[in-house]
């Protein structure tokens, strides 16, 4: 038995783990809500991760991305997962996509691969991409909704995307989704209203988009392992 997981055995059994150890998850941007999703995943024992982004680090990362630091400042956010989660888990394997995922990269992953995928992306047309891409592919999915300017990580809960109410990213994603013949989207979302501020992109904090990871992983290893 690796040391380092005797905790996470003792909760979920030697068999569990291995499975855990056996699967492949794919997670879609790397900023406070995917950082979180991946170090999560990484700890609890998955055993190939694939990370999907383009940016850099910027400095405005470092209040709230667990890979963002005054040392990762200007690295590209794969390599810095990369980094961080092999310091983690040695063995673990590690996939990399550089690129932004819209509708003319998407066919440059093949999702079928991955047991799960986790979408962490800001951008709509992205996120409705990915949506139909892994519905048409048969991989299971859940999505992120907002997590700016919001201060109370307890109002973030596990839902589906027809029962959401407030978030207005929820509320877009719910509508176009419907257009594109999906009608259910497992999500993490929060009823909180979001503070208003005069910043020209959203104001967040050191707490609430990593509380929205961990739920995220949650979902996703009790699915895999058939928790309920």
């Amino acid at each position: 038995m690796d040391e380092k997981f005797s905790r996470t055995i003792g909760v979920i059994g030697e068999d569990n783990f291995k499975k855990l150890n056996k699967s492949s998850v794919i997670v879609f941007g790397l900023g406070g809500v995917g950082g979180a999703v991946c170090e999560a995943l990484v700890r609890s024992g998955v055993g190939t991760i694939a990370l999907v982004d383009k940016d850099v680090v910027d400095i405005t990362n470092i209040n709230r991305q667990l890979i963002a630091t005054t040392e990762t400042v200007g690295i590209r956010k794969t390599d810095a997962a990369e980094k961080r989660l092999l310091s983690i888990n040695p063995h673990l394997k590690v996939i990399k996509y550089d690129l932004f995922y819209l509708p003319e990269t998407s066919r440059e992953i093949d999702l079928s691969k991955y047991d799960f995928a986790v979408d962490c992306i800001d951008n709509v047309t992205a996120k409705l991409e990915l949506a139909v891409r892994c519905s048409q592919a048969g991989v299971a999915l859940i999505s992120s909704m907002g997590t700016g300017n919001k201060l109370h990580p307890e109002m973030l809960e596990i839902s589906d995307i027809s029962k959401t109410s407030v978030c207005p990213l929820a509320r877009v994603m719910r509508r176009e989704l419907k257009k594109r013949g999906i009608t259910h989207l497992p999500v993490v979302y929060s009823k909180e209203e979001p503070v208003k501020t005069e910043l020209s992109v959203p104001g967040s904090m050191s707490f609430t988009p990593p509380v929205a990871g961990y739920l995220l992983c949650s979902y996703v290893i009790r699915n895999i392992l058939g928790i309920n």
